[in-house]
Formats: structure tokens, C-alpha cells, sequence
């Protein structure tokens, strides 16, 4: 259960030293692309020599992927012991699952030695956990809608919560392309004092992507003093966009942070991140939870062909636009497998029938299975390619069985 709000995670980070305040971080909003914002972002510094904390949510199929410094997981006997050591805390603040976790985050980067982080946005901004950072660069990539129980009903208005992770003084990229929403970002950027406010179509840009098997290949202008190719191992047209924000966040932070520059020819080619158009085998695993992710899944087969049949297994939380994902997906595929995730909370967990009677309205095949094993070998045994798709639990629960480390 969210509960916004900076006062709790606040008081907690006093009491335990103000942690946060270590290390210089960069703060990544968005709907979608802040993992492969964030991924982009903690490469490059890596390679700089740097020890770079990345913290992001929610886990795929171990908690540990959350918090990473340097490339390894917090420790599981350090997160024992510090939910020990401050659970009187926890207790007294009433602090909510992503406080708790956000505070363990900054402090054991703090006392992991790490030289800067790349700090994932939680929910929103204005109000998440995350957004008690001082940070040297924001970025805020595409919105769609989501979570607008919490952010609004607007993509306006979800787009206003997103930028309050702006700053006076400090570097604003806006990411998102739609003019109208773009406006917005870059409205609250100036009135709040962003210095500079860096908008893509305007002092940066994206331009000739070309998608294929090995990543994605674009010209990217306003980021060096010259146009230059980039390539990024990351797949889809959409991360030209996220790429690009995070080019665009490194040269806004100045140095020493935008001499990590200079090795995008050797550190992006390079670059994975699971659940993200990842193929393993057989398997396509893309954590796609909304419809405009579900569509950005569909541009990217459109370049990069599979072997068909292509079925996709899908599970939605029910607080998601799951007849829109479905929809979405439909033009794709060529069948659904109709399941329910076994990590998904009982709370959230969607009306497998009702979903399997809306993808039917497609005109696609349908097989409802709630047994999310028998589920993937029916899928597997139908298909010559299977898409796992609609939610981090989804991947997250095929991930576990097959298994794949996210982490790998």
C-alpha cells in the first residue's frame, strides 16, 4: 500500500545520520523508461571508475536486485541485520515497505563507499520517498498513463507529480516527446529554477533510429558538439528516447560525471537489462504494465522478427489498464495464455476469466489456465515463440522457474 509523502522517510533518514547526503545521485522520473534510464546512467559512471550505487523497483525475482553497489547486491545478511537494528524506528514512524527500503538503500550505499548513485523514482515524485535527494542531474522520461489513483487523471497532471523531482539550480532533462505534456515538464522546470532545462526537440534530439536484433542504432544532436551515432544493446525505438535522456543528464551534470561520454562507443553496445525486450531462448521477457508499453512491444517486434507462432502469457495487476494492454498487444500475437502470477498480492490479482472473455473480443486464440505452471507449458507447446508480459511479477514468476537471473 502507497501512502505519499516525504515526512516519514525524512525523520528517518535524520535518525539515522541523513545517509543520503553522502554520495551525489542522479533522480530518474518517469511512466516508462526510468530502468533503462537508470541502466544507461550506472554503466557510464561505472565505467568512469566510479563506485555507483543504483537503486530501483520494484525486483523481478530477488528483493537484492532493488539495491546494487557496483554491480552487487546489498548483502542478505546486512539487510537482516539492519531491519533488526532499526525496527523500533520502523515501528515508531508507521514507515510504509518503500520507505524502509528506501532508507536501506541510501545508507548502505553511504556505508558501502559508494562515489555517486542513480536513484530510481518510486511512484510519482513530488511526494515518493526517493525525492528527499539533492541531486546534480534529474531526468524525467516518457508519461502514460498510470497510477492515477495517486497522480492524477491527466497525463498533465501525472506529468506535474513527476516533475516535482525538479530542482532550483539543478539540471532538468525532460525526455518526453508529446508537446502538450512536454510543456508541462518544462513549464515546472523554470518556474521552479532548473538550471539548465535540457527538452528533447529542442536542445537535444533523437533522430534515423533503427531497431534491430543487437539494440538500437540512432543520431543523437545537442549532446556532443557534433551529431554522432550511438548504438545501445538495448532493443526497441523507444530507447533512443531513454538513451538519450540519460546522454542528455550526464552532459547537463557537467564534470567530472559528462566525461563518461567519451566511452558510450564502448560501454552501450554492451548494455542488458531483464525483463526489458530480453530474449532467452524460446522466451521474450518485457515488464510491460501499461498500454503504452504494451505497444511499444509490438513497434519493437515490427523490427526485430521472431520465430512464430508468437503467444504471449500474460497476467495484469487489476489496478492496471489490463483491457487496454491486451488490446495493445493483440495486433502482435498470435495467441493468449490467460494466467494468474503466483507473487501477485491477493488484493491486486486480476479476474483471469473476465480477461480471457476481453482477449477473446480480439479475435485472437485464447487459453485461460490459472495454473501458472501448466500455463507456461501449454504456452510452450503452442508457441515457437512466447512473450511473458503485464507485470513484474509475470516475468519475475517465470523468470524464477525457468530459472534466469535478472542479475546476471
Amino acid at each position: 500500500m502507497w501512502r505519499l509523502g516525504l515526512e516519514r522517510v525524512s525523520a528517518f533518514l535524520q535518525a539515522i545520520g541523513n545517509p543520503h547526503r553522502a554520495y551525489p545521485v542522479f533522480h530518474v522520473a518517469g511512466t516508462n523508461g526510468k530502468g533503462s534510464t537508470v541502466a544507461t546512467l550506472d554503466a557510464l559512471l561505472r565505467h568512469q571508475g566510479l563506485r555507483t550505487a543504483r537503486y530501483t523497483s520494484p525486483h523481478l525475482v530477488d528483493f537484492r536486485e532493488r539495491i546494487v553497489v557496483d554491480g552487487e547486491p546489498m548483502p542478505p545478511e546486512e539487510i537482516v541485520r539492519w531491519l533488526d537494528q532499526h525496527a523500533p524506528l520502523v515501528d515508531k514512524l508507521g514507515a510504509t515497505f518503500f520507505e524502509v527500503t528506501t532508507a536501506m538503500a541510501f545508507d548502505w550505499f553511504a556505508r558501502a563507499g559508494a562515489e555517486v548513485a542513480v536513484i530510481e523514482v518510486g511512484l510519482g515524485g513530488r511526494l515518493d520517498a526517493t525525492n528527499v535527494v539533492q541531486p546534480v542531474s534529474t531526468g524525467v522520461t516518457s508519461i502514460g498513463y498510470d497510477h492515477l489513483e495517486y497522480l492524477g487523471h491527466s497525463l498533465g497532471e501525472v506529468a506535474a507529480e513527476k516533475a516535482g523531482i525538479f530542482k532550483v539550480g539543478v539540471p532538468a532533462v525532460i525526455g518526453e516527446a508529446s508537446g502538450d505534456v512536454a510543456d508541462v515538464l518544462d513549464r515546472a522546470a523554470r518556474i521552479v529554477g532548473s538550471q539548465p532545462a535540457l527538452r528533447i526537440g529542442r536542445e537535444w534530439r533523437v533522430r534515423e533510429v533503427q531497431v534491430s536484433a543487437d539494440g538500437t542504432r540512432f543520431a543523437a544532436d545537442g549532446i556532443w558538439s557534433s551529431p554522432r551515432t550511438v548504438h545501445t544493446g538495448l532493443v526497441g525505438a523507444f530507447q533512443a528516447g531513454n538513451t538519450g535522456t540519460a546522454l542528455a543528464m550526464l552532459k547537463a551534470a557537467g564534470e567530472p560525471y559528462s566525461a563518461a561520454l567519451d566511452a558510450v562507443d564502448d560501454v552501450l553496445p554492451r548494455i542488458r537489462l531483464a525483463g526489458r525486450f530480453q530474449r532467452v531462448g524460446p522466451w521474450i521477457f518485457d515488464v510491460a504494465h501499461n498500454p503504452d508499453g504494451a505497444r511499444t512491444i509490438g513497434e519493437t517486434l515490427a523490427f526485430t522478427p521472431v520465430p512464430r507462432p508468437l503467444w504471449a502469457l500474460v497476467t495484469v495487476l487489476k489496478d492496471k489498464d489490463w483491457r487496454g494492454i491486451l488490446h495493445a498487444l493483440a495486433p502482435s500475437v498470435d495467441g493468449f495464455v490467460i494466467s494468474d502470477s503466483p507473487t501477485a498480492p491477493n488484493s491486486r490479482r486480476w479476474n483471469a476469466h473476465e480477461a480471457a472473455e476481453e482477449a477473446r473480443l480480439t479475435g485472437k486464440p485464447v487459453h485461460l489456465e490459472r495454473d501458472f505452471d501448466r500455463a507456461i507449458t501449454f504456452a510452450l507447446g503452442e508457441a515457437a515463440t512466447v512473450l511473458a508480459t503485464g507485470s513484474f511479477h509475470t516475468v519475475g514468476d517465470v523468470m524464477e522457474r525457468l530459472p534466469v537471473d535478472p542479475l546476471a
